[in-house]
């Protein structure tokens, strides 16, 4: 899951990968996004392909790696955007949000271009710049 924070707070993630890559330079990308200790928005237009699954040792150690980070990401991630053109698609990917949801600490929206997710991601950081100063 490489990322790309030279537009923070807006951090694109892709998951284009490889079958033999791994997760712990996405890890540390996300981490040093969390020290910064600003809020963000994680945007990808790109899904996890169908057919990838992943080792139980990586399930194990995405989890604990949550666990661990488990307050910051749910008060620095203000949501994960998928941008998805596709209308069947997305409705595909509404159930699959509140699990999401669940386990990351952070919502999943939905989006249907660029545009629209620039457009959620912003409204989502000036309402926390809102309340922040509020």
């Amino acid at each position: 899951m490489p990322l790309d924070s030279t537009n923070f707070p807006l951090v694109w993630m892709s998951y284009d990968h490889g079958p033999d890559h791994g997760h712990d330079e996405g890890f540390e990308a996300l981490e040093a996004n969390l020290q910064r200790g600003a809020p963000f928005v994680i945007l990808t237009d790109s899904v996890p392909a169908e057919e990838h699954e992943h080792s139980q040792e990586e399930k194990k150690r995405t989890s604990l790696w949550m666990k661990k980070h488990k307050a910051e990401l749910r008060t620095l991630v203000l949501a994960m955007i998928v941008i998805e053109p596709s209308a069947a698609k997305r409705l595909a990917f509404k159930p699959f949000g509140v699990a999401f949801a669940k386990f990351w600490g952070y919502p999943m929206r939905l989006a249907s271009s660029r545009e629209e997710a620039l457009e959620i991601a912003g409204k989502l950081l000036s309402e926390r710049a809102g309340s922040a100063t509020a």
